[in-house]
Parts: C-alpha cells; sequence; structure tokens
C-alpha cells in the first residue's frame, strides 16, 4: 500500500500517515520505530519531551533506509522557549538523533502564561530554518487567536499545526482557519486513547465495511485531509493501523463520524496549558 504524500506550503513532502512515540519507553523506542519502518510507514513524529529522540535515529539507521526516505518530526520542550534556548535545543534535538537534519521541527505549546512569548519562540525557528538544518517549521496546540498573531508579526507561515483531533473533538473551526494560511492540520490523539472505539456509531461503520474501529476512525482523518500519527508498541497494531488505504468511507460515514464531536478534549486546553519540565 501507498501512503499519499501532503505538499506543505514550503513545498515540502509530507506522508499523510506517520508513527508517534509519545509515552513510548526510551527502552522500546528503537524496536517499535523499527518495526514500524518494516511495515511501510515512512514519517515518525517525536518531541524532546518524550525523551526518546535517541531511539528514533538508532532505528532511522538501523533500518537501512536512506535518509532522505524517512520524514522525521521533533518538537521544542517547554523549557526552550526563548530564542538562544531554542536554538540549542534544535542542535541538541540532531545530535540525540543522531541526524544532519531535520524534516519538521515545531513549538510544542504556545504557554501563554509564561514570560516568554511564543512568538519571540517562533522568530527563533524562523532563523533555524535558514540555517538548512531543517526542512520546515510549524507549531503545536496552536489556537486561532496564536496563528492570528503569527501572521501579523512574523514573516513565516506555519507549514502543520498539530493538535488534538478525534471524532470527540473534531475541530472544525481550527481546521478551517488552517487551511484558510495554507497550514496542514495533523492530528494527535487520533482516537481518543481508545475512547471512541467502542461508539455504536464508529462499530456500525466497521462491522459494514468488515475493518476495526481503529481503522474506520484512522481512515476518517485521512479522508478529511488531515496528517495522523497513531502509535502501539504491537506489532500487529502497527500493521493494522497502517492498512487504510484499499477501503474508502462513503461521505454519509464521513459525516456520521464528524457529528460526534463533543468537544471532548482528552489532553489539556492550550489556554491553560503551561507546564514546564
Amino acid at each position: 500500500m501507498s501512503v499519499p504524500t501532503i505538499t506543505l506550503n514550503n513545498g515540502v513532502g509530507i506522508p499523510q500517515l506517520g508513527f508517534g512515540v509519545f509515552q513510548v519507553t526510551p527502552e522500546e523506542t528503537q524496536a517499535a520505530t523499527l518495526a514500524a519502518l518494516e511495515v511501510g510507514y515512512r514519517h515518525i513524529d517525536t518531541a524532546q519531551m518524550y525523551g526518546n529522540e535517541k531511539g528514533v535515529g538508532e532505528a532511522v539507521r538501523a533500518s537501512g533506509l536512506a535518509r532522505e526516505d524517512v520524514f522525521v518530526t521533533s518538537k521544542l520542550n517547554n523549557g526552550f522557549h526563548a530564542r538562544q534556548d531554542a536554538l540549542k535545543a534544535f542542535d541538541t534535538s540532531l545530535t540525540e538523533l543522531g541526524l544532519d537534519y531535520l524534516d519538521l521541527f515545531l513549538v510544542h505549546w504556545p504557554l501563554p502564561g509564561i514570560d516568554v512569548d511564543y512568538v519571540e519562540t517562533w522568530k527563533a525557528l524562523e532563523d533555524v530554518l535558514a540555517t538548512g538544518k531543517v526542512r520546515a517549521i510549524g507549531v503545536s496546540n496552536f489556537h486561532e487567536k496564536h496563528l492570528a498573531r503569527l501572521a501579523d508579526e512574523t514573516s513565516i507561515v506555519p507549514a502543520v499545526n498539530q493538535i488534538e483531533v478525534h471524532p470527540y473533538l473534531a475541530q472544525e473551526p481550527l481546521r478551517a482557519a488552517n487551511q484558510a494560511q495554507g497550514i496542514a492540520t495533523e492530528a494527535w490523539s487520533p482516537i481518543a486513547q481508545g475512547k471512541v472505539l467502542g461508539d455504536p456509531t464508529i462499530t456500525a461503520i466497521a462491522e459494514k465495511l468488515g475493518r476495526t474501529p481503529a481503522q474506520v476512525t484512522l481512515r476518517w482523518h485521512v479522508q478529511r485531509g488531515d496528517v495522523v500519527f497513531p502509535k502501539s508498541v504491537t506489532r500487529s497494531r502497527v500493521e493494522e493501523n497502517f492498512a487504510l488505504f484499499d477501503f474508502e468511507l462513503s461521505a454519509d460515514d464521513v459525516a456520521a463520524i464528524t457529528a460526534l464531536n463533543k468537544d471532548e478534549r482528552i489532553g489539556p486546553d492550550p489556554d491553560e496549558f503551561n507546564w514546564i519540565p
């Protein structure tokens, strides 16, 4: 199966399906990531906060794949928002990963309550982009008002906005705001940590199509045009999550799943989250 590629607003291509390593322990990361690459994933999403960048880099090298064939994302840790701290932290990510460049680097959270403005942080990432050590830069967990400030006060539009999206938090207004600026939406917690998998609407569609509820939910993300990166350390589930491109949901199925929205978050609200490790 071939994973579709989405072209970002700077011309860089990103595989629409990736493998996430959030909450994968450092000890498990190399094996889990290598298994995903063996299955066929070519997009790996990590973060400084996860503490497992090293294992991702080890897996990329052990896979035997050419570096340019694997899209690698990492994210800035919340304690490094000041300009010089952000520049240094990016180089630390390259060292941890053992890579010469990153494909995508994100501001992980806007952190509205700290004494460093996220606009300063974004300008630091613009400087990183100018070095050529990263192919694209973006943000994570930014709301419409955060994106509007970046548009007014900085010169580069984020390539992506990685946000919590799942059937119980469909995020239609924010996805529309992303699209209006040419920002790709990436969906984290795409199955709401499993909470949506027993939903009667999703299970009925899954039974009709002869697919699992997880596959139906992930296919919903794909057909809406979002980048999605489920995670699992179980090989069979890694394979299951990859098998999304030999079936389709009907327009009615997509609409029915979207209508499940409750504006219900699994993670924290970006307007309130100011945690620094």
